[in-house]
C-alpha cells in the first residue's frame, strides 16, 4: 500500500503540520490502496504564502521562460506515462486500458493546447485606432486555489494550472481526496521540472477544510473549481467575503437529440458515450431524446448496447467500464434507479445491484430507461453513473424545449443529416456547447457551462484569460 502524508509546500516534499490519515479506497476491490493525510489550516496558510513570496518573481517572469517550464513537465510526463496511468485507475477505478489510452493523455493534449493559445496572448496591445495612447495590459491575478473532482483527475489539473502557470500566476492545488495520487505524482513533474519553489502548491484535503480554507483565504485572489453544483454553490457564498473571483465547472445533464434522419450508429455511439468513464462525467449524453418516428428501433438498439457493455475490475485490460468511485456515489447511484423504477419508467437494461457474478467492488449495471417524461427525476438530477433515461419528441420545436428544460447548460448533441437543422439546433440549445453527429471539438476550444453548470471557460485562450485581469492604460507615451 502507498503511504505519503506529505504536501508538496516551497519547493519540498513536507510534513502535514497536525495531519488527519485518509485512506485511498481501490474502488474495484473496496480496499484501501494508499495512505495519505488531510491538511488543516495550518497547512493550507503554509502553501498560501509560499505562493504569495512566489508570485512578484513569477509574475514578472518572461513568458517565454514560463513556456519553456511547462514544455519540462511534459518531458517528465512522457518519461513516466505509465506510472500516471496506473495511478489514476486504481484511484479511481478507470480501466488501465483506458488510463492509458484516454485518462493520462489529457495531460499532454491539454498541456500542448495551452502553449498553441499562449502564443496568441498579447500582453500589452492598443486599445484601438481611436485611441493611439491607449493601452490594454493583462497581468496574472495573484494567487490561485485549485480545486479538482475526480473523475478525470489529470483532465481537471492540467486544465487548471498549465494555463495558471503560463499566466504569471501562482497556485495552490486542492486535488480530491479521492484520487489523489496522480496529483502528487504531477507535484513531483512540476519539481523535477525545476518550477521554481512556492509557484505550484499541493495540500490534500477535503472540500470542508483545506477547500473551504482556501475559498475563504484572504490572500487567495481567484478560486477555480470543478465539481459539483452543490460544492460550486458553497465555495461561491464562501468566497464572497474576499470577493475574490470564482470560475466554476459544474455538473450537466446533456441531452443527445437524435432525428429520424441520423445516422445509423448514431444510437450506439450515444449510449456508449453516456456509459463511457461508468457515467462519470459532467458532459455525459445522459437524455437521449428521439424523434417519436424511430422511437421504438432506438429503444431496442439502446437497450442492446447497454446489455453488450462488460464491466469489470480497473486492473483488466480489455474494453469495459469499471467501478464508480466510492460507496457514497455506488449508493446514490443505486437510488436514482430505484426512483426511476418507481416513477414509472420502463426499465429496458441494466437495473439496481451489482453485475451478475460480482459481489464486492462498487460496480453498477449499465442501465436504460426508456417512456421517461422529463420531470422526472433521473431527467432532472444528474446521476453520474451509467444510467440513460431515454424521452420520445415530436418535432424540431418539441426537441429545443424539452432538452432546454433543465437547471444545467454544460453539453447537448445533435444528431441529424440536415446541416441546416443542425445548425438551428445549434443556436437554440442553452448550453456552452454543442457537439453534432459524433464530431468532437477542435482543439482550442473552450469547455464550460451557462446555468447551474457554472461558468469557468477551461482550454484554448479561454482557458488562460481566465487567470488574467485587464488593465487599462491611457497616456502611453509612444514607441
Amino acid at each position: 500500500m502507498i503511504e505519503n502524508r506529505n504536501f508538496y509546500i516551497d519547493g519540498a516534499w513536507v510534513p502535514p503540520v497536525a495531519g488527519r490519515d485518509y485512506h485511498v479506497i481501490d474502488p474495484s476491490t473496496e480496499d484501501a490502496c494508499a495512505v495519505i493525510s488531510l491538511g488543516d489550516q495550518a497547512d493550507t496558510d503554509a502553501a498560501v504564502a509560499a505562493a504569495s513570496a512566489a508570485f512578484p518573481a513569477w509574475a514578472a517572469t518572461d513568458p517565454a521562460t514560463r513556456a519553456d517550464y511547462v514544455k519540462a513537465i511534459l518531458a517528465q510526463y512522457e518519461a513516466r506515462v505509465e506510472e500516471m496511468a496506473e495511478a489514476i485507475s486504481i484511484e479511481m477505478g478507470a480501466p488501465i486500458d483506458m488510463a492509458r489510452t484516454s485518462q493520462a493523455p489529457c495531460l499532454p493534449w491539454h498541456l500542448e493546447n495551452s502553449l498553441e493559445a499562449f502564443k496568441e496572448i498579447e500582453w500589452v496591445r492598443p486599445l484601438g485606432p481611436h485611441a493611439p495612447n491607449d493601452r490594454i495590459a493583462l497581468e496574472p491575478i495573484g494567487v490561485v486555489g485549485l480545486i479538482t473532482p475526480w473523475n478525470w483527475p489529470m483532465n481537471q489539473v492540467t486544465l487548471k494550472v498549465i494555463p495558471a502557470l503560463l499566466a504569471g500566476c501562482t497556485m495552490v492545488l486542492k486535488p480530491s481526496e479521492e484520487s489523489p495520487l496522480s496529483s502528487m505524482l504531477f507535484a513531483e513533474f512540476v519539481h523535477d521540472a525545476g518550477v521554481p519553489a512556492g509557484v505550484f502548491n499541493l495540500v490534500n484535503g477535503d472540500g470542508m477544510g483545506v477547500g473551504s480554507q482556501l475559498s475563504t483565504h484572504e490572500d487567495v485572489a481567484m478560486i477555480s473549481f470543478t465539481g459539483s453544483t452543490r460544492a460550486g454553490k458553497a465555495i461561491s457564498v464562501a468566497a464572497a467575503a474576499t470577493l475574490k473571483r470564482v470560475t466554476l465547472e459544474l455538473g450537466g445533464k446533456g441531452a443527445n437529440v437524435i432525428f429520424a434522419d441520423a445516422d445509423e450508429k448514431a444510437v450506439k455511439r450515444g449510449v456508449i458515450h453516456c456509459m463511457s468513464n461508468s457515467g462519470q462525467s459532467c458532459n455525459a449524453p445522459t437524455r437521449m431524446l428521439v424523434e417519436r418516428s424511430i422511437y421504438d428501433q432506438a429503444v431496442e438498439i439502446a437497450a442492446e448496447v447497454a446489455n453488450g457493455i462488460a464491466v469489470g475490475p480497473a486492473s483488466e485490460p480489455g474494453r469495459h467500464i469499471g467501478p464508480v468511485v466510492n460507496k457514497s456515489q455506488w449508493t446514490k447511484i443505486q437510488e436514482m434507479i430505484e426512483v426511476g423504477i418507481n416513477e414509472g419508467a420502463r426499465l429496458v437494461a441494466g437495473g439496481p445491484g451489482l453485475p451478475e457474478g460480482m459481489n464486492r467492488g462498487f460496480f453498477v449495471r449499465p442501465t436504460v430507461f426508456a417512456d421517461v417524461s422529463n420531470d422526472m427525476r433521473i431527467a432532472q438530477e444528474e446521476i453520474f453513473g451509467p444510467v440513460l433515461s431515454i424521452i420520445p419528441f415530436d418535432d424540431e420545436a418539441d426537441a429545443v424545449r424539452i432538452a432546454n428544460d433543465t437547471p444545467y447548460g454544460l453539453t447537448n448533441y445533435v444528431q441529424s443529416q440536415d446541416g441546416a437543422k443542425r445548425n438551428r439546433m445549434a443556436l437554440a440549445l442553452r448550453s456552452d456547447m454543442v457537439e453534432m453527429n459524433g464530431k468532437g471539438r477542435a482543439a482550442g476550444s473552450p469547455f464550460g457551462g451557462v446555468k447551474m453548470s457554472g461558468r469557468a471557460r477551461e482550454g484554448g485562450v479561454w482557458g488562460i484569460e481566465e487567470f488574467l485581469e485587464v488593465k487599462a492604460i491611457s497616456g502611453w507615451a509612444a514607441e
